[in-house]
């Protein structure tokens, strides 16, 4: 079968899609969003994370179906465009927009937080500017870099999860859901769910993948299933060590269980393993949301300066500098919690949009039942609206922005022109 047309050169694979979704994921949830769920539902963060997960794996199929059918740059903002209605694509692209580039402050200052805590936000700002040039090397470089941080975050964990296990004071006792109730473990999900919303990152460089009809709905469930085993062991090595109140209150959890046992003198590669996950996680960030805008672009939702491709890396290199530029402002005046449930809310939009274009598939185009796509979009709607109150406003009034700007455009367009 021939590849699809594409803008963009296909160098992905299966496997490097696979470590593309693990960088996208892999240090998240464990590095920045589970002390916040511990602090929402305690041990009940086992229940919000079963949750997220399953929500994810919902979103996963319909990103994969979709993916496979539309393997263009751009993810649900394509999808959304084809399958429902040019507002709907826009509001899925902007919402991935706006949400992906809080998470990219987010990640940047995590990795400021930990490799040098005193001059964070210095070491976010540079740490922007250097992924930013190595993506705009070309993707397989992009890809290389994913791959050796992946490596060494999950070695990094597997040293985490065994001292959690057999530090000195591990008890299993404190593993409790006692007190977490049904709102709180929603809450827990919703914020956990920012752990796992890089698994989709391989459909938004749809048109950089190799046989895209088969490498994408293989790549994506791969990715979320070795992150969900991950997690998993984390969030239980670090409740047996530690216990869901501790958890809570660190801002450094996992370097919180090596203290608590035997192992102090690892203690350093907590700290680099926080801020290499953060790389990854950043890097791949960067990588998707350009791609989204350079979709957008393409269709006249963003300005058509970003649509430029450039001629020997292949890729969107406008597109790229304009979200370096973007998260590089925001990283000075953004805080990493807040950041988190922004970018929660705002993602929870994107993929709702995703498994209502799903939907739309028809028969013959599924891989999976269409109640897949229905628990995947009640799933979205419901941890969105169980956020806190300033995460659901801010992202709220953030995609009616986007929304309004578009429908001014939309007035002024006629007038003057295409």
């Amino acid at each position: 079968m021939p590849e699809p047309p594409t803008r963009l050169d296909r160098r992905i694979g299966t496997a490097d899609a696979v470590v593309i979704g693990l960088g996208s994921m892999i240090g998240a949830g464990v590095f920045a969003a589970l002390a916040p769920a511990a602090q929402s539902a305690g041990g009940g963060l086992l229940i919000g994370l079963a949750v997220a997960a399953s929500v994810a794996f919902a979103n996963a199929t319909s990103s994969a179906q979709l993916a496979a059918r539309h393997p263009q740059a751009g993810g649900s903002y394509v999808y959304g465009r084809e399958r429902l209605a040019p507002v709907w694509g826009f509001a899925a692209g902007w919402g991935f927009v706006v949400g992906k580039t809080a998470s990219c402050a987010a990640m940047a200052l995590t990795f400021g937080s930990y490799a040098w805590p005193t001059h964070a936000r210095l070491m976010a700002a540079l740490a922007v500017g250097a992924l930013v040039a190595v993506n705009l090397a070309g993707v397989t470089k992009t890809v290389w870099l994913t791959r050796a941080i992946v490596v060494v975050v999950l070695c990094v964990l597997t040293v985490v999860v065994i001292a959690g296990f057999g530090g000195g004071t591990a008890d299993v006792d404190r593993i409790s859901l006692s007190g977490a109730s049904p709102y709180d473990c929603l809450r827990a999900g919703a914020l956990l769910f920012f752990a796992f919303a890089g698994y989709a990152r391989v459909a938004t460089l749809g048109e950089e993948v190799r046989d895209p009809v088969r490498t994408i709905p293989r790549a994506i469930p791969i990715a979320l299933g070795i992150t969900l085993f991950v997690y998993t062991m984390v969030a239980l090595s670090a409740l047996v060590a530690i216990g869901p109140d501790a958890l809570a209150r660190s801002t450094a959890p996992l370097a919180a269980v090596i203290d608590a046992g035997s192992w102090h003198d690892v203690a350093p590669l907590v700290r680099i393993g926080a801020s290499t996950a953060s790389l990854g996680v950043l890097l791949s960030l960067l990588v998707g949301v350009s791609r989204t805008m350079f979709a957008m672009a393409a269709e006249r939702d963003l300005p058509r300066v970003l649509v430029h491709v450039h001629p020997r890396t292949k890729v969107p290199d406008l597109a790229e500098i304009a979200v370096g530029t973007i998260v590089f402002v925001v990283v000075l005046t953004s805080d990493v919690r807040h950041a988190i449930g922004f970018s929660s809310f705002c993602v929870l939009g994107y993929y709702a949009i995703t498994n209502a274009a799903a939907l739309r598939l028809p028969r013959d185009q599924r891989h999976w039942p269409p109640t897949f796509a229905v628990f995947g979009l009640v799933g979205c709607v419901v941890l969105a609206v169980t956020l806190p109150a300033a995460s659901i406003a801010t992202g709220a009034g953030a995609i009616a922005v986007g929304l309004g700007a578009r429908a001014a455009v939309a007035l002024v367009r006629p007038a003057n022109g295409p």
